[in-house]
């Protein structure tokens, strides 16, 4: 079985954050790999792009991060994960029109969500709080709690 995180539940375990000694805990206790779509991977390098633009992270910092990411994915750590996108956008905008008018989902937490559903994920780790609240409304174990 894959666990689901989020590209902030990801980007906090491998780089430095307010929510990374928490991620870092989590992830030591965890049994199964992280699923990483081709969503994960395109998001989670361009935040580590985008903080290094923002100067939140130096060029050399961001490396390290891509690198140890790269490093897990070949580990296996982070675990490819082909999804169906056609079956993901379909769930997706299901999960908007249900619940987005009234928890002010993002485009990019419902395709996580719904990616989550698809790869048949049980789990699902974000720190996000709508996030959270809309992977529970879709039956997902949400953490942290």
């Amino acid at each position: 079985m894959l666990i689901y995180a989020d590209t902030s539940f990801l980007i906090s375990l491998y780089g430095q954050d307010a929510n990374s000694s928490e991620a870092q805990r989590i992830a030591a206790g965890l049994q199964a790999p992280f699923a990483f779509t081709p969503l994960h991977r395109h998001e989670a390098r361009n935040a580590v792009r985008l903080a290094v633009f923002r100067k939140d992270i130096t060029i050399g910092e961001g490396e390290a991060v891509l690198a140890a990411m790269e490093q897990d994915e070949k580990a296996g750590v982070l675990a490819r994960s082909p999804v169906a996108w056609a079956e993901v956008f379909d769930q997706a905008e299901a999960l908007s029109a249900a619940h987005t008018a009234d928890l002010g989902t993002r485009a990019m937490d419902i395709l996580h969500v719904a990616a989550a559903s698809a790869l048949g994920s049980e789990d699902f780790f974000t720190f996000d709080a709508r996030q959270k609240t809309l992977a529970g409304k879709a039956g997902l174990n949400v953490q942290p709690g």
